[in-house]
């Protein structure tokens, strides 16, 4: 079965088809400036990019220019467009309402469309994509998958803020949780190189990129995490805050005469590593910086690292009386072993302890821990779009 994987966004559609008798990737693009002046990236397995700059007035448009790709005559890779099984497209926010991959209905897509004030930057996007895919290829099953869908596990201890119940209630304010399909691949894949059983597997997952995310997880499904009801709480990331005392927000509002626009814009886009460092939201920058002394640059560093570590240890806690491995995914969870030994120092207290050769030396997936590490430490390169494929692989077979 051949399953063509979207995720859309609001100028920018990336797309995948994968193999799913051997889980390969047959080719991957990206689809970019819709609206103002296209251009497309395409890569059939392991050849040469072709790049591609043209008119992309809309999404539809967007995925008509992908798919002559897929199926041109000496760089494509399907023959024609009825090798495509199935497709499986990524929404953001599910809400409470949508806690699982799904076949798309128009029941589906009103309850997405019913989730835009949850995500109005991103479920818009996948809905524009979901429309002009389904219009374009009518005829095979859809499905969506939701980044918010991994925490369906959650009890409502986990979930649930102490504010008055009526804030939940009425209002449907909650924590929900994000890095879905990246946590959930994650976890499947540790489970395996640790020998575990995936039903009764227990982690605590490190998503850490340009946004950051930590989720505990037991069987393979997110039982708590780090991110709620918005995606700026939690661990501080490249231009978000994270935790802030919520006097202080008041504070900037009733004291300091901000707008609330005004200090969305500070916690969104002005703080976390670049409003500490005030140098760059990018670690790189950030880590380069520290190595000639910048005290702020040091200081940023040590304000994400121990941040992470905190919530690994309060995460480790919705484990149940066990933890069998500590992941490292995504952008900076992957590559940067400094920060991975940062985050790690001091959590000997989990028992976890990392090889420092093997920390420094790794690539790609790889158990960085200790020989007697009572908890195992990985390194795993995440793919939520193959994760939306295998879930689209599923359902499909299930009918």
């Amino acid at each position: 079965m051949n399953i063509l994987v979207i995720n859309s966004g609001s100028t920018s559609m990336k797309f995948q088809i994968f193999d799913m008798k051997t889980k390969r990737t047959l080719c991957k693009g990206l689809v970019e400036r819709i609206g103002i002046d296209g251009a497309v990236s395409f890569q059939a397995d392991k050849n040469e990019e072709i790049s591609i700059n043209t008119s992309i007035p809309d999404h539809k448009t967007a995925i008509d220019i992908a798919l002559k790709q897929v199926t041109a005559p000496k760089t494509g890779v399907l023959d024609s467009l009825s090798e495509i099984n199935a497709v499986g497209h990524r929404i953001v926010h599910g809400g409470s309402t949508l806690t699982k991959p799904e076949l798309i209905t128009s029941e589906v897509e009103k309850k997405i469309e019913d989730n835009v004030g949850l995500a109005p930057l991103h479920n818009p996007a996948g809905l524009l994509g979901i429309r002009a895919v389904r219009e374009l290829l009518p005829d095979i099953p859809h499905t969506v998958s939701f980044d918010t869908a991994y925490y369906s596990g959650m009890e409502k201890e986990a979930y649930l803020y102490a504010l008055d119940y009526g804030c939940y209630e009425n209002w449907g304010y909650r924590k929900f949780g994000f890095h879905g399909a990246s946590h959930q691949y994650v976890n499947i894949r540790a489970a395996k190189l640790c020998g575990a059983h995936r039903d009764d597997f227990r982690a605590v997952s490190c998503h850490i990129g340009g946004g950051v995310s930590l989720a505990a997880s037991i069987g393979c499904v997110g039982v708590d995490t780090s991110v709620g009801y918005g995606t700026v709480c939690g661990v501080p990331m490249g231009t978000r805050s994270g935790d802030v005392d919520p006097e202080i927000i008041l504070q900037l509002i009733m004291r300091e005469g901000m707008t609330p626009e005004e200090v969305k814009e500070l916690i969104y886009k002005k703080s976390g590593l670049l409003g500490i460092s005030g140098i760059s939201s990018d670690i790189r920058d950030i880590i380069s910086s520290s190595r000639t002394g910048n005290e702020r640059a040091v200081l940023a560093l040590n304000i994400f690292s121990r941040s992470i570590r905190r919530y690994v240890c309060a995460l480790a806690a919705s484990l149940r009386g066990r933890m069998d491995a500590l992941i490292f995914t995504a952008g900076i969870g992957e590559n940067s072993s400094l920060i991975r030994q940062m985050i790690c120092d001091g959590l000997e207290v989990l028992g976890i302890e990392l090889d420092k050769n093997l920390n420094e030396n790794s690539r790609g997936e790889a158990i960085i821990s200790a020989a007697d590490s009572r908890v195992k430490v990985l390194t795993l390169p995440t793919d939520e779009e193959l994760m939306i494929a295998m879930e689209t692989n599923m359902l499909v077979n299930q009918q």
